[in-house]
């Protein structure tokens, strides 16, 4: 159950994070303001690792997980920058709908290329969650 709690506090900082960012871009270049954002999350990750203690792990990292989680990276990049920008250019009630949309995307790539399973339960949330955002942006 410890994983439901992460992901619960992971929702609630998320939300955080769309009405703080809404409030700091005012005025701001979306990009530079991705790029504080960056370093203030770079710093704090680092400093996770050095508490805990994980910085020995950084050797037995495998080529494939390097090349992953590059490429992971490079996605989060590209979605804070688009994110930014349409926070910027937009309201958070609707740009942060949208933006969850990725619940979606995430279940069918997971399904493509995970083999995860995709239940009739899946489905329904899939359209439950693209009839809401649908109708909190229209």
């Amino acid at each position: 159950m410890m994983w439901f709690m992460f992901a619960l506090l992971s929702a609630v900082f998320a939300a955080l994070t769309s009405i703080l960012a809404k409030i700091g871009i005012d005025g701001v270049n979306s990009n530079l303001a991705t790029a504080i954002r960056t370093v203030v999350v770079v710093l704090m990750a680092w400093g996770m690792v050095f508490l805990t203690g994980g910085q020995g792990g950084i050797s037995g990292i495998s080529r494939k997980s390097w090349l992953f989680l590059i490429l992971s990276g490079l996605a989060t990049g590209a979605s804070w920058l688009c994110y930014y920008k349409a926070l910027q250019m937009g309201e958070a009630s609707k740009v942060v709908p949208i933006d969850k949309l990725s619940v979606v995307i995430t279940l069918v790539l997971a399904f493509v290329f995970l083999h995860e399973k995709f239940t009739p339960k899946s489905l329904v949330g899939c359209v439950l969650i693209t009839i809401g955002t649908l109708v909190m942006v229209l």
